[in-house]
This record gives structure tokens, sequence and C-alpha cells, in this order.
């Protein structure tokens, strides 16, 4: 691989560890790089504001797909991947299972999915309501939110992009019944991942698989350390599928 560019809104934090002549300080100009790949592990405004844009140069690899709880967004970036020529990748991160999910999806047989993440309350960034309740978590484990992916997304959009993953694999479902939970537990010392999924059928003899991921983690950081790996193998496979999107 080669090095096309890299972009931050802070110019000086790349000084250090970044080759001066890969360094850019306008998204605009990303053609010129002519990259293969565009991979944003920054906000999710960036996709807002040049998510087509990216996608007219090359490939792109959202690291903050929370920015596609957007309805408009979502569709518009749809939209242009499925026009090709290049494919919107969305890295699974802590999301286990998400091909098997998304095959379900594809199918028809994917009738509910819930993801749960617990972590330390220090380890959430968190937006409006959520704040208060998480500064009030003594030593107890408190649930933050119990409801619609689509409506944590913009409370919590550095924390749930394995939630915002899932809701694309389960496309079925997608952001508003793809259920998602919030849990600040201050006894934890790695991040918990809870994946439920129903399928066919009715209780007591209807489909269903839960996994739980625990990822270690430092109190305090939003990642888990196993997820730098995950992201990686991400990164390695996010090419050559065409136009659309793609789970990798």
């Amino acid at each position: 691989m080669d090095l096309a560019f890299v972009w931050n809104r802070t110019v000086d934090k790349m000084e250090k560890g970044i080759p001066s002549e890969a360094i850019i300080d306008d998204l605009d100009k990303i053609a010129s790089r002519s990259p293969d790949l565009i991979i944003e592990v920054a906000h999710p405004s960036i996709t807002e504001s040049h998510g087509e844009k990216f996608l007219e140069v090359a490939d792109y690899m959202i690291g903050s797909p929370t920015a596609l709880a957007k309805r408009d967004l979502e569709k518009k970036l749809r939209d242009k991947a499925g026009s090709g020529p290049n494919g919107l990748y969305v890295p699974t991160g802590a999301f286990w299972g998400g091909e098997d999910i998304k095959k379900m999806a594809d199918r028809g047989t994917l009738k509910g999915l819930k993801i749960t993440m617990k972590k330390h309350p220090h380890s959430f960034k968190l937006v409006g309501d959520l704040v208060e309740k998480n500064d009030n978590v003594k030593d107890d484990p408190v649930t933050l939110y119990d409801g619609s992916v689509r409506e944590l997304c913009p409370l919590a959009p550095n924390n749930v992009n394995t939630m915002a993953a899932a809701a694309l694999a389960a496309w079925n479902l997608g952001f508003d019944a793809v259920q998602g939970c919030l849990v600040a537990d201050p006894s934890l010392d790695c991040h918990i991942v809870e994946v439920d999924v129903q399928g066919p059928g009715q209780p007591p003899n209807q489909f269903s698989v839960k996994t739980i991921r625990r990822n270690p983690a430092a109190t305090g950081f939003v990642t888990g350390s196993a997820t730098y790996a995950s992201f990686w193998s991400s990164v390695l496979c996010a090419h050559g599928k065409g136009p659309g999107v793609h789970l990798c």
C-alpha cells in the first residue's frame, strides 16, 4: 500500500509521523492524489459534508457509520454507491456475526436484532440527556438508553458505530427497527457487546442466536484494544466488491 494523503482539521497534529508530502489541508483536493480507497476515522460530519464527493473519486470506508442514521444521508450514499463505480465499505469493528446477519436480511429471515453495549462510564462520549445520566452513575450499572438505534446515534456518535454497522447489515430492519441498549457499569475493565438475533418461528421454537464479545479496554478509552486489529483487517478487504454497500 502507498499513502495517498492524510487530512486532519488541525494540521500541526500531523507534523510528527506523517510525511509532509502526504499532508493536505483541503478535502476538496483529494482527487489530485488519485486514491483507490479513502478511509474516514474522524467524525460523522465528514461523511455528511464529503461522502458523495469521496465516492466519485474512490472506494470509501466509513469509520463513523453513525452518520448514516440520518435518513436523507443514508439514501444519498446508498444511491451514490449503488450507481458505481465505487463502493461504500462499512467496517464491522466490534460487531460480531455481521455477514451472517446480512445473509438473513437478504433472505428476509431476520426478524429482530438488538445490540447491547456495556462500558465503564468514563469510556462514553455522550451528548444531550445521556450526559447527565452518565455523570450520575455511582457504584451500580445503569441503563442509559434502550430503544431505536436511529435515535441513539446522534446521542453517542463516538460510541455506537457498532450499532450503526448492525443497522446497515440488518437492512431489512434498518436504523428504526434495530434496537440499541447502552449500559454504564463502573465495575468494567472491558467493553462488552451483546448481539441478540431473532429469526423465523415463534417461541419456544424460534431461531435465535446470542453472542457476547468482551474487548479489553483501559478506563476512559472509547475503543477497545482488539478493535484496532479488526479495523486493519477491514482495511485489507475494503476493495474489489464494486458498487453498493459492503460490510468489511
